[in-house]
C-alpha cells in the first residue's frame, strides 16, 4: 500500500480508519527507514481490536450513550498515542450526529430532480434545519464534556485532535459551533479538519458558503481532506471531474496545514496522478511561496 503510494510521487501520508492492526509492523518499519512521512491519522487508527470492520464512527464523542462515549475517548485516545509513535501531528475525529431523521438525503433526492429552489425544497430544508436545532443541545453538551476529559490526555502525547466538518447537516459540528468550540478549547489546541469535498455538499443544498467559513475557521485549521464533488453530493472524485472551484481556495491551502488527497478506494492510480498535477497548477503559484509545510511536494496521501 504504502509502496504504491510512494510510487505516485507522494511521500508523505495519512494512515485511515480502515488500517488493520496486522500491517502496523510493516509501517513503523518504513517510518523508521524515513521512507515515508506520516502526516495525520484518522480515527479510529488501527482498527480496534474487536471491530468487524474499520470506520470512523464506530463510536462518537456526541453520542446520547456514555457508553459509546468512553469508548470513543478510549479509542481516539489509543489512536493519538499511535499517532505519536509514527511521527503523526494530527488525529482527524468525526465527531458524531445528531440523533434523528436523515433528512439531508431527502434535499439530494430534490435537487437530484432539479427542485432545488422550489418551495418543497425550503420547506424540507427550513424543516431539517429547525428539527436539528431543537435536537443538538443535548449532543454538543455531552461532546463538550468528551473533550474536557479527552484533550488533556491527548496533550501529553504531543498530537492535535481536529473535527471533521461532515457532509450532512444532521453531523456535529457545524460551522457554527466548531467556531464555538475552537474558542473555547483554544488553550488545549482543539483544532478543525476542512474536507473540501464535504463542505461543497453543503454548499450544494444551501447550508454554507465554503469560502466564507474557511474564512472565518481559519484560526483553528489544522488541514485538508481534497478531493472533487459533483453535484449534489458525488464526492471523492479527482481533480478536475467535479464542480470544486479549487483555485478560489488557493490562499487557505497556502498556510502551514496538512493537505490530504482522498480519493476514493477505487479510483485509477492514474486519475490521482492527474489530480495531483490539476491541484498543483492550481495552488502552487501561491501556496508554495507561503507554505511552511515540511512535506517535500506539500500533499499527502
Amino acid at each position: 500500500m504504502l509502496t504504491e503510494i510512494l510510487e505516485m510521487g507522494f511521500t508523505h501520508v495519512e494512515l485511515g480508519y480502515d488500517l488493520r492492526l496486522d500491517l502496523v509492523p510493516g509501517v513503523k518499519k518504513l517510518v523508521a527507514q524515513n521512507a515515508v512521512k506520516v502526516d495525520s491519522l484518522h480515527n479510529f487508527c488501527p482498527v480496534p481490536i474487536g471491530a468487524p470492520r474499520g470506520h470512523p464512527e464506530l463510536f462518537t464523542l456526541a453520542d446520547l450513550d456514555h457508553r459509546i462515549r468512553e469508548s470513543a475517548i478510549n479509542h481516539t485516545l489509543k489512536t493519538a498515542r499511535f499517532a505519536a509513535e509514527v511521527g503523526a501531528r494530527v488525529v482527524v475525529v468525526h465527531a458524531g450526529n445528531v440523533e434523528m431523521n436523515r433528512m439531508s438525503a431527502d434535499l439530494c433526492a430534490l435537487y437530484e430532480r432539479g427542485e432545488q429552489f422550489s418551495p418543497a425544497y425550503e420547506k424540507a430544508k427550513l424543516k431539517l434545519q429547525v428539527t436539528r436545532e431543537k435536537k443538538a443541545r443535548k449532543h454538543l453538551e455531552l461532546l463538550t464534556q468528551s473533550l474536557e476529559r479527552l484533550l488533556p490526555a491527548v496533550a501529553e502525547t504531543g498530537v492535535r485532535i481536529a473535527l471533521e466538518v461532515l457532509p450532512t447537516w444532521e453531523a456535529l459540528p457545524s460551522e457554527f459551533e466548531m467556531e464555538a468550540l475552537g474558542k473555547q478549547f483554544a488553550a488545549q489546541h482543539l483544532m478543525y479538519w476542512h474536507d473540501i469535498g464535504h463542505a461543497q455538499i453543503r454548499q450544494n443544498l444551501g447550508f454554507i458558503s465554503q469560502e466564507r467559513w474557511l474564512e472565518r475557521l481559519q484560526p483553528y485549521l489544522a488541514g485538508m481532506h481534497i478531493h472533487d464533488v459533483a453535484a449534489p453530493a458525488l464526492d471523492h472524485l479527482m481533480p478536475p471531474q467535479g464542480q470544486v472551484d479549487f483555485p478560489r481556495l488557493a490562499r487557505f491551502a497556502a498556510r502551514d496545514i496538512l493537505r490530504v488527497f482522498e480519493p476514493a478506494s477505487q479510483t485509477p492510480k492514474e486519475n490521482i496522478i492527474e489530480g495531483l498535477r490539476v491541484l498543483r497548477q492550481a495552488w502552487e503559484p501561491r501556496a508554495t511561496e507561503q507554505s511552511t509545510n515540511t512535506s517535500k511536494d506539500g500533499y499527502s496521501l
